[in-house]
């Protein structure tokens, strides 16, 4: 994934040394830490490249070098660095804006089904289609705010007010996938099957919740890619219960890109204009089961 304000470290892990991209708006604030306060690991290595632009930094340093360590379990060879960012006092020389940073960064590499046919010399190589196999995907379900570009820093609304929900699944080296939100129920104890409970998407991705007469909730159309989708609920609180804090809990699921949507793999909202199911992408008849309410909810 690129350095990017809201993900200001990008690391990769190659066959014989680790590259790490570096945002210089660490923080997201708006405000550039200076290139000169960022190291790489325990041996403090400097970058070894700017950006035309001077707001990225590149650290390019072989796994052992820069003072990595190396920790080995039964499956995996594990190599450790960090980056640190340590401000150093500028102007008067008594006063910083910013506080020190480290990053944790580890390269994972399998130790099993790599080795050399060489029986004098054996060698071991990461192949790419073994370190794609043990990826795992990362689910994410955030608050935005209202123009979807960063996180919301407040989980607070008044009634009136809409939440902007944005979910996302890193892919990483797998097949290109497209994301789905199979259920949201919302409900005032962590667990998704304490009463009282309301359900905002059921049946396989049908938004429910935007078929009652009073909510403009929906997804968002079309998607900004494809392992993302965004949908807004109106903000709402359970009848007769003055408690003010509500936990939302939603099933996310992939499909392959190149697989057309179908009944059990769907975004579907409801279209008061119309007075039809529309959904975020695929033929309109995918989403006739969210009125009748036979979708399937498994396959």
């Amino acid at each position: 994934q690129a350095a990017a304000p809201l993900h200001p470290v990008a690391v990769q892990c190659q066959e014989a040394q680790v590259v790490v991209t570096v945002h210089r708006d660490l923080f997201g604030t708006g405000r550039l830490v200076r290139a000169a306060d960022l190291t790489l690991g325990l041996a403090a290595c400097l970058p070894v490249a700017q950006s035309a632009a001077e707001s990225m930094v590149t650290f390019v340093a072989g796994l052992h070098e820069c003072g990595s360590t190396l920790e080995l379990t039964p499956d995996s060879l594990i190599y450790k660095t960090s980056l640190s960012y340590k401000p150093a006092p500028s102007g008067n020389l008594v006063i910083v804006r910013s506080s020190p940073a480290v990053v944790p960064i580890e390269c994972h590499y399998p130790r099993k089904s790599n080795v050399s046919s060489n029986a004098v010399r054996p060698t071991w190589v990461p192949f790419h289609s073994t370190l794609s196999a043990a990826e795992r995907l990362m689910f994410s379900l955030r608050l935005m705010n209202d123009d979807w570009s960063t996180e919301r820093l407040s989980n607070g609304f008044q009634l009136g007010e809409s939440l902007h929900l944005q979910a996302d699944v890193v892919s990483g080296d797998h097949v290109p996938l497209r994301l789905f939100v199979d259920d949201c129920v919302a409900t005032l104890s962590p667990g998704r099957s304490s009463s009282p409970r309301y359900a905002l998407i059921d049946l396989s991705g049908c938004l429910v919740d935007g078929r009652a007469d009073d909510t403009t909730s929906a997804f968002i159309s079309p998607r900004p890619r494809q392992e993302t989708l965004q949908f807004m609920v109106d903000a709402f609180k359970f009848a007769g219960d003055d408690r003010n804090l509500i936990y939302i809990t939603c099933h996310l699921k992939v499909s392959p890109a190149d697989q057309a949507p179908n009944p059990l793999n769907k975004a579907c909202s409801f279209n008061k204009a119309s007075s039809l199911w529309a959904p975020v992408e695929g033929t309109g008849d995918i989403c006739s089961c969210c009125e009748t309410g036979n979708c399937p909810l498994h396959g």
